[in-house]
C-alpha cells in the first residue's frame, strides 16, 4: 500500500500566509516612506542624502525597489488590475524585491558609515529605511514557495531544494490574446524603459551605481520569476522584425539622452566590444570552435585601418576614404582568420583552444617587434600608432560637433551612432547566416561533427567558413576602432586584462548572455564593459568579483541570460524549461540533459 506524500509548498519560515503577506507590506512601506526623510547629517556623502521630503541619489533606488515590492505583494491578494504582474508566481518575486532593497539600503548605511566614521552619522531616515526593508525581507521568506506546476509528486523540500525551487524558471499559463497594436505597443515601451535603465545606470556615479546594481540584479531576477520575461519574450519572438526597429531607434535615441560626453564614449565602446562579440558567437555559440585568441583579429582590422588613416606615424604615409579603410580592415582580417584557419581547423577541443591562444600572443608580439629594431619599423613596436585623424563620411567631420534636431552631438556621439550602424549590418549578418543551411551546417558540427560529416557535411569547410566569418567581422569593428581611440598599441590586445575587450572578456560576454542568441552577447558586451568602467576603484578585486559573478552564473544559469531551447535542454533537466510547455519543444527532442541520458 502507497501513501500520498504531501508537496505542500513549505515556507522558509514558518508564519501564517495572511501574516506574512501583511509583515512585507508594512516593512516595504516603511522603507519607502524612509525614503522621504534625511539619511545623514551632512552633504559630504554622495548624493545629498540630507534633503527631507526629496529623495535623492540611493534613496531613488530604495523608494523604486520598494514601491515594486509594494505592487508585487498587493497582487498577491488578487486585486483586480494587478494580477498580470505575476503570471508564473506571486511569492517568488516578492522575496527578490525585498532582497534587491534589503542590499542596497545596507550597502547605503555601510557606505555612509565608513566614508564618515561611523553609525553615528545614520540619521532617522535611513533606520526607517533599514529596519523597514529587514521586515519585508523576513515576511518574504514566511510565504509560500512558488513551486512549478510539474513538482505535483514527491517529498517535501528541504531548505536547499527549495531555493533551487525558487531560482527555477517560470512556467505561466497562456497570456490572453491581445490585439496586433497593444503587443506592439508593449514591446515598444518595454524597450523604452530599457533605454531609461541604461541611460541612468550610465550616468550614475559609483557608489550610485552599486545600488543600481544590486537593485536591477533582484529585480530583473523577479521580473523573470513573477513570468513577465517569459511573457514578453513571446511577443518578441512573434513580432521580431518589429522587435529589431524597436531596439534600433531606442537604442538611436540614446546620444540624445546624454549631455556628458564620456557617457556617449561608453556607449561606443560598448558597442565595439558587442559588435566583436557577435563575431565571435559565429565561431564559438554557432560552430562550437572554442577561440581563446579572437582579440587578435580586432586589432588586425585596427592596425590595418590606421596604416592607411594617414596618420604622420603611419607607415605607408596614405589615407583611404571611409569606406575603403573599413574594406581594407575587414579583408586583412579575413585573410588572416583564413591562414590561421586553414591549418589549425583540423584540430579540435582542447588543442584549437591552444593554437588560437598562441596566433593571439604572436600578434601582439609581432605588433611590439615591428618598431624598426627587432624587425621593419611597420607599427612603430610598443608606442603604437598615434594622431590617426577623425573619420569624415561625405563631408560629415564625425570629430566636430554638430546640432541635430535642436540637440548638439559630439564627438563620441557620432562615433556612437556610426557604430550602432556597423551593430545593426553585423547583426543582420549573424541572423542571415544562422538561419541560412550554412548555419545549420555549423549547429549540425557543433553538436556532433562526426555525425555531421557522416551526413555528408564537409567539417573543415564549414568551420573555416566561420573562423573567416568571425574574424571578417572582428575587423570590421576594428576599423572603427582604431579612429575612436585616435591610437591603437599592441597593449590593447591582450589574453586578459581588468579592460575589455581582450580575449577573455569577449569570451566571457557570450557565455555570459548566451550562445547562439544574437541579443545575449550584445547584454553580456553591455554588462562586462559597462561594470568595469563604473567600478574602476575596485582596482584589483575586479577580477576577483569578475571571477565570482561567472561561478555563480555558471551554477544557477549556465545556458547564459538569454538562452534558447537547445541549450536548456542541454543544461536542464524536464520541467525546468524556460518555454511555455513541453508540447512547444522540437519533435522528437527528449528533455533530459546530458548527464541523464
Amino acid at each position: 500500500m502507497t501513501t500520498k506524500t504531501d508537496t505542500t509548498p513549505t515556507p522558509v519560515l514558518r508564519l501564517p500566509e495572511a501574516t506574512a503577506r501583511l509583515g512585507v507590506l508594512i516593512g516595504s512601506a516603511a522603507a519607502l516612506i524612509g525614503t522621504f526623510l534625511a539619511w545623514t547629517w551632512t552633504s559630504a556623502f554622495p548624493g545629498d542624502l540630507t534633503v527631507t521630503g526629496y529623495p535623492g541619489g540611493l534613496q531613488v533606488i530604495t523608494l523604486a525597489g520598494s514601491a515594486l515590492a509594494l505592487l508585487f505583494t498587493l497582487s498577491g491578494y488578487g486585486i483586480r488590475g494587478l494580477s498580470w504582474l505575476t503570471p508564473g508566481g506571486t511569492n517568488s518575486p516578492v522575496l527578490f524585491l525585498t532582497l534587491g532593497v534589503l542590499g542596497t539600503t545596507g550597502y547605503a548605511m555601510g557606505a555612509i558609515s565608513q566614508q564618515l566614521g561611523g553609525v553615528v552619522n545614520l540619521d532617522p531616515g535611513a533606520w526607517v529605511s533599514g529596519i523597514g526593508a529587514l521586515i519585508a525581507v523576513i515576511a518574504a521568506l514566511g510565504l509560500p514557495v512558488d513551486l512549478p506546476p510539474e513538482a505535483g509528486t514527491g517529498e517535501k523540500e528541504n531548505a536547499w531544494q527549495r531555493l533551487r525551487t525558487s531560482l527555477k524558471a517560470p512556467n505561466p499559463p497562456r497570456a490572453k490574446e491581445l490585439p496586433a497594436w497593444a503587443e506592439l505597443l508593449i514591446i515598444a515601451a518595454s524597450f523604452g524603459v530599457g533605454l531609461y535603465i541604461f541611460a541612468y545606470g550610465i550616468d550614475a556615479y559609483s557608489e550610485l551605481f552599486i545600488g543600481f546594481l544590486i537593485t536591477t540584479s533582484f529585480g530583473a531576477t523577479a521580473l523573470f520569476r513573477a513570468g513577465l520575461i517569459a511573457r514578453l519574450n513571446t511577443l518578441t519572438a512573434k513580432h521580431r522584425n518589429v522587435t529589431l526597429a524597436s531596439a534600433l531607434i531606442a537604442a538611436a535615441l540614446f546620444p540624445f539622452t546624454q549631455t556628458d560626453e564620456s557617457y556617449a564614449l561608453i556607449g561606443v565602446n560598448i558597442l565595439i566590444f558587442a559588435t566583436v562579440a557577435l563575431g565571435l558567437n559565429v565561431v564559438v555559440g554557432l560552430a562550437g570552435l572554442l577561440d581563446l585568441g579572437y582579440v587578435a583579429f580586432l586589432g588586425v582590422g585596427a592596425y590595418t585601418a590606421a596604416l592607411v588613416s594617414g596618420s604622420p606615424q603611419a607607415y605607408f604615409g596614405v589615407q583611404f576614404p571611409f569606406w575603403a579603410a573599413v574594406l581594407a580592415g575587414a579583408a586583412a582580417s579575413l585573410v588572416f582568420g583564413v591562414l590561421i584557419g586553414a591549418p589549425t581547423l583540423r584540430l579540435r577541443g582542447d588543442y584549437l583552444a591552444i593554437v588560437t591562444l598562441g596566433f593571439g600572443e604572436i600578434f601582439r608580439i609581432t605588433m611590439n617587434n615591428l618598431n624598426g629594431n627587432s624587425g621593419p619599423d611597420l607599427t612603430n613596436g610598443s608606442q603604437g600608432i598615434p594622431n590617426i585623424p577623425d573619420l569624415e563620411i561625405f563631408g560629415f567631420n564625425l570629430g566636430i560637433s554638430h546640432d541635430v534636431a535642436g540637440f548638439a552631438l559630439g564627438r563620441s556621439a557620432n562615433y556612437y551612432l556610426l557604430m550602432l550602424l556597423f551593430t545593426a549590418v553585423v547583426v543582420l549578418v549573424f541572423r542571415r547566416s544562422g538561419e541560412s543551411r550554412i548555419g545549420r551546417a555549423w549547429v549540425a558540427i557543433r553538436e556532433d561533427e562526426t555525425a555531421a560529416t557522416a551526413m555528408g557535411i564537409n567539417g573543415f569547410r564549414v568551420k573555416l567558413i566561420a573562423f573567416a566569418l568571425g574574424a571578417t567581422l572582428a575587423g570590421f569593428a576594428g576599423s572603427v576602432q582604431a579612429h575612436v581611440s585616435y591610437s591603437i598599441t599592441p597593449e590593447q590586445y591582450l589574453f586578459a586584462n581588468t579592460v575589455p575587450p581582450n580575449s577573455a572578456f569577449l569570451l566571457a560576454a557570450v557565455i555570459l548572455g548566451g550562445m547562439g542568441t544574437i541579443s545575449g552577447p550584445l547584454i553580456g558586451a553591455a554588462l562586462l564593459y559597462l561594470i568595469p568602467a563604473k567600478l574602476q576603484f575596485l582596482e584589483d578585486f575586479q577580477l576577483l568579483l569578475f571571477g565570482l559573478a561567472l561561478i555563480l552564473l555558471m551554477r544557477f544559469r549556465p545556458e547564459g541570460l538569454v538562452a534558447n531551447k537547445r541549450a536548456q535542454l542541454e543544461y536542464h533537466e524536464t520541467g525546468q524549461l524556460d518555454v511555455p510547455d513541453q508540447q512547444q519543444l522540437p519533435e522528437g527532442t527528449v528533455g533530459t540533459s546530458k548527464a541523464g541520458a
